[in-house]
């Protein structure tokens, strides 16, 4: 089957800079990671700007990327730091000198240590601080950028930091998760404002991770359900001024009546006979739903601002790429307004709490020596992403990982 994709369909690969950069004073820094490493240095990105402009231009024609927000800003309200605003520009105006368009995003989980210790995102007093940063970027930057993303993934972020407490600041109070969620809206619709009347033309939206809360039992149905109103409709309410919903997707997490996934409950998934990845079921599907989910509620420009898989192997990774691929395909042939697809990883980074034992990337990464080995996933997806035209094979049976 031959797909072709519209000729202004954006295809791009994502990262976030704190994945991908050495730590500098953030809250993420030092960090344990399961994989029984500190959260510190991790794929050597600042010292390769140069030879990762070429890789990532390799692999798609746009790219979703940040900026470490405590490296650039030091202090509350102060200019940026000049050595890494000019290594920025480099970089960026690299990207561009290949052709390479640019969706940032303003804030992927970490804080500067000194915003966390002012109390970070619990406090309402804290939001003028983001924003003026996130209005320094825009000023500074905001010429090489196409689209914007303000927050990532912020029902991840409270549910995280705020309820199971796996990140910064590990707490467990959903009270102060809906504070969180809050704050982040208002900063939100504060500088959606400001980059309308800098660059009316620019769109601006925000990233939702999306899943299927799914009940495998009579026992899962109520922690799925309300797992779903606070990850899939409040937390999304407090976002709704947007010119497109971004949205991720990885994959479905079922209910029995404790979350069922691969990194923690194999067994459990292997008994039910799921595929899966290195950390979720593997339910491609599930795209399509909270496609349809959220273009019936909001009628706005969808972009898929991540997209993957976990898998050391590779091989589900180039099914991943054909599934999703076909997935999106129909939902624009059928009359969805999808506007982009934007893979995850570049090349292997920190994923987080987890740490360096997660492989996300087209691009394999040693993280001793830190070469970047191009995996024959990037192939695949480098000739859909440059050419926008895929020919899917169907596998009888979907691969378990």
């Amino acid at each position: 089957m031959r797909l072709t994709f519209p000729d202004n369909f954006i295809f791009g690969t994502s990262t976030s800079a704190a994945q991908i950069e050495t730590a500098f004073d953030h809250d993420w820094q030092g960090v344990p990671t399961r994989s029984g490493v500190a959260f510190d240095r991790t794929t050597d990105h600042e010292k390769k700007f140069k030879e990762d402009a070429a890789l990532i231009a390799s692999v798609a024609p746009s790219y979703r990327m940040s900026f470490m927000w405590s490296k650039l800003q030091r202090l509350p309200y102060a200019q940026f730091d000049s050595q890494s605003t000019l290594e920025y520009h480099h970089f960026l105006q690299d990207l561009l000198s290949k052709g390479v368009s640019i969706m940032m995003v303003l804030h992927h989980f970490t804080n500067p240590l000194w915003f966390a210790k002012l109390g970070g995102w619990e406090k309402s007093e804290n939001i003028p601080m983001w924003v003026d940063f996130a209005k320094k970027v825009v000023d500074e930057f905001g010429h090489y950028v196409s689209y914007w993303n303000t927050f990532n993934e912020p029902n991840v972020y409270a549910s995280f930091g705020w309820i199971t407490g796996f990140f910064p600041p590990f707490k467990t109070n959903p009270f102060l998760a809906g504070k969180v969620v809050k704050n982040m809206g208002l900063a939100h619709n504060q500088v959606y404002d400001y980059i309308k009347s800098v660059h009316p033309a620019h769109p601006v939206g925000i990233s939702h991770n999306t899943t299927v809360f799914s009940a495998e039992n009579v026992l899962g149905w109520f922690p799925a359900r309300l797992s779903d109103w606070w990850f899939m409709d409040y937390v999304p309410g407090h976002f709704e001024k947007v010119d497109f919903f971004g949205m991720s997707y990885y994959g479905r997490i079922p209910h029995d009546p404790w979350p069922i996934t691969y990194l923690e409950n194999p067994d459990k998934i292997k008994a039910l006979g799921r595929p899966h990845d290195d950390i979720w079921e593997y339910h491609p599907e599930g795209m399509r739903a909270c496609i349809n989910r959220y273009w019936l509620k909001y009628k706005k420009p969808i972009i898929i601002t991540e997209s993957g898989v976990s898998d050391e192997t590779d091989l589900l990774r180039i099914q991943a790429i054909q599934d999703y691929a076909y997935i999106v395909h129909q939902a624009i042939q059928d009359g969805i307004d999808i506007r982009g697809y934007y893979f995850w990883s570049t090349w292997d980074n920190y994923e987080w709490h987890l740490g360096p034992s997660m492989r996300f990337g087209l691009y394999a990464c040693d993280f001793t020596t830190m070469k970047r080995m191009r995996r024959p996933s990037a192939e695949l997806y480098a000739s859909l992403a440059h050419t926008k035209k895929i020919t899917i094979v169907k596998p009888k049976k979907q691969p378990l990982a």
